[in-house]
């Protein structure tokens, strides 16, 4: 793609983010509502990291790994939110494309990596309902380390080939993205020979990374289903607690993914995805500090710990 830089529409060394250009009686507020969620998002997943670290009764690999996702949720929301919010302000809707590039490669990065963290976060479900009397040696911190490096690195590394597989493709003379963000299908669009084979591609990395984890994690609760149905009446409220809350933010996640990613591009599916994909890079990292904090026993005790110790200062 480098070598045709000069003779199709990045020659001017940027692209137009056309967003919800189509509705600009939205964009005002698209724009007061997207910055309230952004703001709940760093606040919220910011309270879970800083409060994870802080409190020792959170020191257990639920909450090593939930602070690993609140991390995905802050760095995938600023790899997008921060440039939408500017284009909305705003008739200049334009980003570098060095800077699509950049966008592009860590939205994949990080999108993969939430997608294998949600995987490893239901086998660690799995194994505290499922295999409680060996949780402490499956879920051994040096193991739980590994995976969350696992995850990170595959998500990288994947993107890597992805977005530079992407970016070869020489584009026509125009440089209008379909989209508020770099994003594949929208990329594609722009391209002046034939993409079958990157369409190809992009199923085949939507299956290895959307597919295959969901079929995991559905495993895996249908393992601890079957657990619950043996438990006694007790136990229950706190698996329902954990695993309840994990499996809403799969849903959260995952359907509004394979919505977009699943199914033929076409004129009407482009701009349904644009909604689509704000919730899920908006609306979704916002409720994820909710949704495990609300009815959270833990959380709420370190909260009333973290209060005490300051009171007492």
């Amino acid at each position: 793609m480098m070598n045709d830089v000069g003779k199709n529409g990045t020659s001017e060394g940027y692209f137009i983010l056309l967003g919800f250009s189509k509705w600009p009686h939205l964009e005002l507020v698209l724009f007061v509502i997207i910055l309230i969620f952004y703001l709940m998002t760093l606040t919220g997943n910011l309270f879970i990291i800083i409060l994870s670290c802080l409190d020792t009764h959170l020191h257990t690999p639920m909450y090593f790994f939930l602070s690993n996702l609140s991390v995905l949720d802050l760095c995938y929301t600023t790899s997008s939110i921060p440039q939408l919010l500017f284009n909305l302000q705003g008739p200049d809707k334009t980003i570098s494309y060095a800077g699509c590039m950049i966008q592009l490669y860590f939205v994949l990065a990080l999108g993969s990596t939430e997608c294998v963290l949600l995987v490893v976060m239901s086998y660690d479900r799995y194994a505290a309902v499922c295999k409680p009397l060996h949780y402490a040696v499956l879920m051994h911190p040096r193991f739980c380390h590994l995976l969350a490096v696992g995850s990170w690195v595959s998500g990288f590394a994947a993107s890597a080939l992805h977005s530079s597989f992407t970016f070869w493709v020489p584009l026509c003379g125009h440089h209008q993205v379909d989209n508020f963000f770099c994003e594949v299908p929208a990329l594609l669009q722009l391209s002046c020979i034939d993409t079958h084979a990157n369409e190809l591609t992009l199923m085949v990395m939507s299956s290895v990374f959307v597919v295959i984890p969901l079929v995991l994690i559905l495993t895996s609760y249908g393992a601890i289903a079957r657990a619950v149905l043996r438990m006694p009446s007790t136990g229950l409220q706190k698996v329902f607690g954990t695993c309840g809350a994990h499996l809403m933010v799969v849903s959260l996640f995952f359907i509004p993914v394979m919505c977009i990613y699943l199914q033929p591009p076409t004129e009407n599916s482009q701009d349904k995805g644009k909604f689509i994909a704000l919730f899920y890079t908006v609306v979704t990292p916002s409720l994820n500090p909710l949704i495990y904090t609300l009815r959270n026993k833990d959380v709420r005790g370190a909260i009333r710990r973290l209060i005490g110790s300051k009171r007492e200062i």
